[in-house]
């Protein structure tokens, strides 16, 4: 088969923005009305579900992950360039899509590197090893005199692209297992800090992102929200708005109410019309009316044992110093600092959606399911929005507005949450409980450790079921809600990493009474928060120097040299009066990045914490991308410390009343510590996940260093709730 750069484009079948193949230009004059043929019998095996060579000489890579901002698509490019030996500016990366890309699932789990990056460094140096050959046996030379740069190959007297010694056609060869890698050979690319070429256009605010696009004759929607999660629709008089100033429609379905007009301006004003016409019944209470760490405990909850090894019983009844301690962490936002937004349009039976989904795939299977529409007729296209790490509200605005779209084809129709949709509709990390109990001999070393968890699932994300998008629970079909979810995100780092003979970890999932899903690191956020206080208390029962104590306690070569370096640079640090140091440490997952983190805070005369600085190392195995590397991990204790200082979910009988900036406070700029971090680069090593590696680390770190600069043990977050801010 032909595959030309034109064929590829022709085959995406509507508009591309700014960081994409078409360019900004094609964002007014494509209309997007022809949804592409799923070519779906790319099989994951072979270098054409990865890679294309194209006519004016560049590499398009393929990844079926989506740039939330952590730098995926230059690393990938990195990996790619460096296995082709071709300068990375020749190499353009096509994010998430259905039908183009690969089935990646989600985006999530610090995964990227380590599956997609890692899939297109075997295409890469598997295309360079079949380009070469071919190269060899069109022209008679030996393929070791032959040099493959920057999209050529050349050799004796001859010279090619690779667009033409592949004579047009792509490779669709089966990837095996390529002879070398360059990546860990000559590291031309990788390892090195190339810059992103999106920084500077987000510094600019041109960057194109799912907020931004436009489609001649584009309509504005907005969804009218009830007041609380099991509220129902009782009447609505939609008699008065034929005249109302631009609009189209009213779409109802059940208890699902939208409204669709010709600008944004005008559907923002027709919603509060509707607003004040709709009559809704309340539906259930939430538990306000008592402490939620209280509340909680009350709640149903499946027991399990995760973790057992020795009599641990014993092992802390004996010992001679012993220790027990309980911590909690509140329901916490995702908080995107721009409301979710999706835009789709249906016509003649298909329907195309563009999302910043982390998931386009089991987006697509959802959408199918709740629309009864075939999978084969929607389209989702990835697009990069300004939100974080997790589920948050992007498939839900997705999928209202492919509901809108299917109840007015024909036009492109644009959806945008408010902020106070954003905070109060999205599914939140949940609130978690965590008792520890250790025993200690008489040398100060763990000899029985006991740890139990209370914590609802902690993903909820699109399967396939309607009922994990947020209009399903509205519609006049029942379609229920998602229960409790995935529970291993709750048990997520609830083993402690150090060597400890005899222990025992206890899960208690519950179903709570917010809606939640995955919010970066899920359950290890907790687990380790918990864990590594608990660890600096039982230093101080020891009375041992912290990080000694956890020095003291392991014996993987990686995590003794992280937290070496992260006490050498901290050994100059001076505190003042009412400042502290703390220090923690985890092996996220227990198999991804090593993280070392400390923090230096002080006190003013409120008891306001404020982070002065904070320090990090990490070991990601073979790193990639420093500078990428170092980005994820200093926003990532930027964000935690924020988490621990500040941000907490608060709500009444009816639904969450932290519905703005001021009611769910985060850091400001002026806030924001300083930040060093270090990264271990081991080259020998594979790569490891590390964008979620800091976070628990960092909040344990920052309240470790509260207790060494008061005396004071603070186990409950957030540290500064809201109420101090307001004396």
């Amino acid at each position: 088969m032909i595959f030309t750069r034109r064929d590829f484009i022709k085959q995406l079948g509507f508009v591309s923005i700014g960081f994409s193949l078409l360019g900004t230009a094609c964002m007014s004059n494509e209309t997007g009305e022809n949804v592409a043929e799923s070519d779906e019998s790319n099989r994951p095996e072979d270098i054409n579900a990865w890679l294309r060579v194209m006519e004016d000489g560049s590499i398009l890579i393929l990844t079926g992950k989506m740039e939330l901002g952590q730098g995926i698509r230059i690393a990938v490019a990195q990996v790619a360039a460096e296995e082709l030996n071709t300068s990375p500016d020749l190499v353009e990366v096509n994010l998430a899509e259905t039908g183009v890309t690969a089935n990646e699932g989600y985006t999530a789990g610090s995964r990227s590197i380590e599956t997609s990056a890692m899939s297109i460094r075997n295409a890469a140096a598997a295309a360079r090893e079949k380009l070469l050959n071919l190269a060899s046996e069109k022209w008679g030379v030996p393929q070791s005199e032959l040099t493959l740069e920057n999209g050529t190959i050349s050799g004796g007297n001859e010279k090619m692209s690779l667009y033409e010694v592949l004579e047009g056609r792509q490779l669709r060869e089966e990837i095996g297992q390529p002879s070398e890698i360059y990546g860990k050979t000559r590291r031309k690319y990788v390892g090195q800090p190339v810059p992103r070429k999106d920084i500077s256009q987000m510094v600019r605010g041109n960057l194109d992102y799912v907020q931004d696009l436009d489609f001649p004759g584009m309509v504005h929607a907005r969804v009218i929200r009830p007041s609380g999660y099991t509220s129902k629709l009782g009447s609505l008089d939609d008699s008065s708005l034929e005249g109302f100033p631009g609009f189209l429609k009213l779409v109802r379905i059940g208890s699902f109410v939208g409204v669709i007009a010709e600008e944004e301006y005008q559907a923002i004003k027709l919603s509060w019309e509707v607003n004040d016409l709709a009559q809704w019944e309340l539906g259930d209470e939430l538990p306000a009316g008592v402490p939620l760490k209280e509340h909680l405990k009350t709640l149903d909850a499946e027991v399990e044992t995760e973790e057992e090894k020795g009599d641990w019983e014993s092992a802390i009844k004996e010992a001679p110093i012993q220790h027990k301690a309980a911590y909690y962490k509140p329901y916490l936002m995702h908080a995107a600092n721009g409301p979710s937004c999706a835009v789709a349009y249906f016509e003649d039976e298909k329907l195309q959606v563009w999302s910043h989904t982390q998931g386009v795939y089991p987006l697509r299977e959802t959408l199918a399911n709740l629309l009864e529409i075939p999978e084969a007729s929607i389209h989702v296209k990835g697009v990069p929005g300004s939100g974080c790490y997790g589920h948050n509200g992007a498939d839900d605005v997705a999928a209202e507005a492919a509901l809108l779209a299917v109840e007015f084809p024909g036009r492109h129709v644009r959806l945008q949450w408010m902020r106070d949709e954003e905070h109060r509709w999205e599914p939140y990390g949940t609130a978690m409980i965590m008792e520890l109990e250790a025993g200690l001999n008489s040398d100060g070393k763990i000899q029985g450790w006991k740890y139990d968890f209370w914590s609802d699932g902690h993903s909820t994300r699109p399967n396939g079921e309607p009922k994990t998008l947020l209009p399903a629970r509205f519609l006049d079909r029942d379609h229920g809600v998602p229960g409790v979810g995935f529970k291993g995100g709750a048990v997520r780092n609830s083993k402690p990493y150090y060597a400890i003979d005899a222990l025992q970890t206890t899960s208690h999932i519950f179903q709570g009474p917010l809606r939640k899903s995955a919010l970066r690191a899920l359950g290890a956020f907790g687990n380790i928060f918990a864990i590594e206080c608990f660890m600096d208390e039982l230093a101080h029962k020891a009375g041992k120097d912290p990080v000694e104590f956890r020095l003291d306690h392991l014996d993987d070569e990686r995590a003794v040299a992280c937290l070496d370096r992260i006490k050498k640079m901290t050994s100059e640090v001076k505190k003042g009066n009412g400042e502290g140091l703390g220090y923690a440490f985890a092996h996220y997952k227990n198999s991804a990045s090593y993280f070392a983190v400390a923090a230096h805070v002080q006190l003013n005369d409120k008891g306001i914490v404020k982070v002065k600085k904070m320090w990090g190392v990490i070991d990601s195995g073979e790193t990639i991308n420093p500078d990428g590397l170092k980005n994820q991990t200093e926003g990532g204790m930027i964000q935690a410390a924020s988490w621990a200082l500040r941000e907490e979910v608060q709500f009444d009988k009816e639904h969450v009343t932290s519905r703005d900036w001021h009611t769910y406070p985060i850091f400001r700029f002026e806030e924001i510590p300083e930040v060093e971090v270090e990264v271990i680069d081991r080259v020998e090593e594979k790569p490891l996940g590390a964008g979620e590696a800091a976070q628990g680390p960092s909040a344990a770190a920052v309240v470790n260093a509260v207790f060494d600069a008061t005396g004071e043990r603070i186990r409950d977050l957030p540290v500064n709730p809201v109420e101090k801010y307001l004396r």
